[in-house]
């Protein structure tokens, strides 16, 4: 006996049905793999790059952003787009005070004004192209490109290390040895201390950037960041980077390690001086002359232990790419605030400026 044929519109359904539930497993699957995928270590990915085989050389680089979802890259576009315009703002109003007010020009204002500078080239190295990755499908940046950014932002950052520790010695000349101020700090010498900084920073980029980009980068060119930094590119290079490695992390090590040598041994006489001043004002008047710089150091340092410190099980690209969105974009927007507000004379500076601009810029 034959058996009945099943009625299309039953057939169909029990298709639909069977249908959707191997679409529900391939995304289980996915869901599953994914994780592990983003789980490969450096270590694998070594292994993986020293497989031979037809491989290109790369002439661009794709930046995965700070986030790879998409539904948030437009609400990331207007924090970091007010986060940067502040940043223009606020360093802009600081270079242009300590310029044009004639009560400004002092060493301590001089060091500040160049922090402003720094603090304004190590935002806009990084946020533009950023910026612009939020809002394009083809996240990209050419190989010269990226080599610039890479050497601009070690210029930046490495002056911007320095110049806290040439501010710091500078609050200490001020406290510890307040009657040969001007002339421990000539204006001779807070050129030199500035000139040298920017000397070094440069050095030390052309030397770092050269190691880096002297490494052949092969047919995997994604990023695992926002801008072109040391780790995520040397994992990507299918060259050994043993040496490039040690040159970065050396480097790093040392710049560290003098800046906040220089920093620590300040203070700490600061202390002590401060310490020794009998009256409860007089100790006051003295904190306050370096607190704003103070506040600035620790949020900076503080940055950089928390990314270098952290446990190895802990470390990630992730976790670096947080704690660069601080120090790249976050702290460049604070410092003019922190010097602003806590500083009594760039706040009537600028009740001078917006009282007289004629009379302001006259005096430049």
């Amino acid at each position: 006996m034959r058996p009945k044929p099943i009625p299309s519109k039953i057939s169909n359904e029990r298709n639909k049905e069977v249908l959707e539930k191997i679409l529900d497993q391939k995304e289980i699957f996915l869901d599953h793999l994914i994780p592990e995928v983003k789980r490969v270590t450096l270590r694998q990915m070594k292994l993986i790059k020293h497989v031979p085989g037809n491989l290109s050389h790369v002439t661009t680089f794709i930046l995965i952003g700070v986030s790879e979802h998409p539904e948030l890259q437009l609400p990331l576009f207007f924090i970091f787009l007010a986060i940067y315009g502040v940043t223009v703002t606020g360093n802009v109003g600081i270079i242009t005070l300590t310029s044009i007010d004639s009560r400004l020009q002092t060493p301590m204002y001089f060091f500040l004004r160049h922090l402003a500078i720094i603090n304004l080239g190590n935002s806009t190295i990084i946020a533009p192209q950023m910026l612009v990755n939020f809002l394009v499908e083809k996240k990209t940046i050419s190989y010269y490109g990226c080599a610039t950014q890479h050497g601009g932002f070690l210029v930046f950052i490495v002056a911007e290390i320095f110049m806290l520790a040439v501010m710091a010695y500078d609050r200490y000349v001020a406290i510890c040895n307040p009657l040969l101020y001007m002339v421990v700090v000539s204006r001779k010498v807070c050129f030199l201390l500035v000139i040298l900084t920017y000397s070094y920073s440069l050095a030390t980029a052309v030397t770092v950037t050269s190691c880096v980009f002297s490494m052949s980068y092969c047919s995997f060119n994604v990023i695992n960041h926002f801008y072109c930094d040391n780790v995520p590119l040397l994992v990507l290079s299918c060259s050994d980077t043993h040496m490039p490695e040690t040159v970065v992390y050396i480097s790093a090590a040392t710049n560290l390690f003098v800046s906040m040598t220089i920093v620590l041994v300040s203070y700490f006489q600061i202390i002590l001086a401060i310490l020794r001043i009998r009256s409860a004002e007089g100790r006051w008047k003295a904190f306050s002359t370096c607190a704003s710089h103070m506040t600035a150091v620790t949020v900076f340092y503080g940055t950089l232990l928390f990314m270098y410190l952290q446990p190895q099980s802990n470390h990630s690209l992730d976790t670096d790419k947080m704690a660069s969105v601080f120090y790249t974009l976050v702290i460049p927007m604070l410092n003019p605030m922190i010097y602003s507000l806590r500083n009594k004379d760039v706040k009537e500076a600028l009740k001078r400026v917006f009282d007289n601009p004629c009379q302001a810029f006259k005096n430049v």
